[in-house]
């Protein structure tokens, strides 16, 4: 995986943040849910096969091509990851603004 080093430090956060919330709820429950919310969005942010979302919207039911004759390896880390495509900007925004939400309404109550 080539994203190990920003998952480690990731999930330390994500632990800062379950005792955060045990020890301002008091709560195991709202802890666990924390955990698992946390997991799902640093695998939703970190885990995604890049080199099959880096391809235009119409071209993501597919399969993805790879050249024989090509010799980089298949995980490079480029800085064309961070590029910005507004369909995914717009996705992620809406999944992680409504996952975030539903969240907080659980553990504020």
């Amino acid at each position: 995986m080539a994203d190990d080093a920003l998952l480690r430090p990731s999930l330390v956060w994500l632990a800062g943040l379950v005792v955060l919330v045990g020890l301002y709820t008091v709560s195991f429950k709202k802890m666990i849910v924390t955990y698992v919310m946390g997991l799902f969005a640093i695998a939703g942010l970190l885990l995604p096969d890049w080199d099959f979302f880096d391809r235009p919207f119409s071209q993501w039911l597919s399969p993805v091509s790879v050249d024989p004759g090509d010799s980089k390896p298949p995980f490079t880390c480029t800085s064309k990851r961070f590029r910005i495509y507004p369909l995914r900007l717009a996705i992620y925004a809406a999944v992680y603004g409504f996952a975030l939400y539903k969240w907080w309404m659980f553990v504020s109550n």
